[in-house]
């Protein structure tokens, strides 16, 4: 994939970004009833395409989450290691769809797109769901985060995402019929 093709957010639309960022870590952690210590704990890292490798970005996917191995500085003690979660937000993938589905709106699309991937992270921080899971457990997986995500953004009344709800319904219907879609 040739990076210099891909469509980028721009400056105003990554201050859109930010902001759905900082509103989404904070709902998902309300919802987890996560303290502030407790969330920061969590090692992950959220990029946009601009900062991505060319092995992080993808052609489909809104986001990936790629797991990296990290250890702390100057030691080399196995226990300092620990896992880190980088959260590649795929511009082109999330302008592209803006662009087909008029009725979706940037901010509560990727508020949606973020707290589902945050979802993601803490699941598998708490081991509810381990990261290289089978494909048949991705799936399911997929419909369980997708289900939270609902659960924690459908009380907010944010502007525009009961468009981002209709845009993934075919995720809120009973496992087996998301499977044929």
């Amino acid at each position: 994939m040739s990076v210099h093709v891909l469509k980028h957010f721009r400056k105003d639309q990554l201050s859109i970004v930010n902001e759905a960022v900082a509103v989404a870590e904070e709902m998902t952690s309300n919802a987890y009833k996560m303290s502030f210590a407790e969330w920061r704990r969590r090692r992950y890292d959220i990029r946009t395409l601009a900062d991505l490798s060319p092995e992080e970005i993808v052609d489909g996917p809104f986001a990936q989450i790629i797991k990296y191995v990290g250890h702390k500085v100057d030691t080399s003690l196995g226990s300092s290691r620990y896992d880190f979660y980088k959260i590649c937000l795929q511009d082109h993938n999330i302008l592209f769809t803006l662009n087909e589905f008029p009725e979706l709106h940037l901010f509560p699309f990727v508020l949606y797109i973020i707290t589902h991937e945050l979802i993601h992270v803490i699941r598998f921080t708490k081991f509810l769901q381990a990261f290289d899971a089978s494909p048949q457990e991705k799936i399911e997986e997929e419909a369980r985060v997708h289900e939270k995500t609902y659960t924690i953004l459908k009380p907010s009344r944010i502007q525009g995402i009961e468009a981002v709800f209709r845009f993934y319904r075919a995720w809120h219907k009973p496992l087996d019929r998301v499977i044929e879609v």
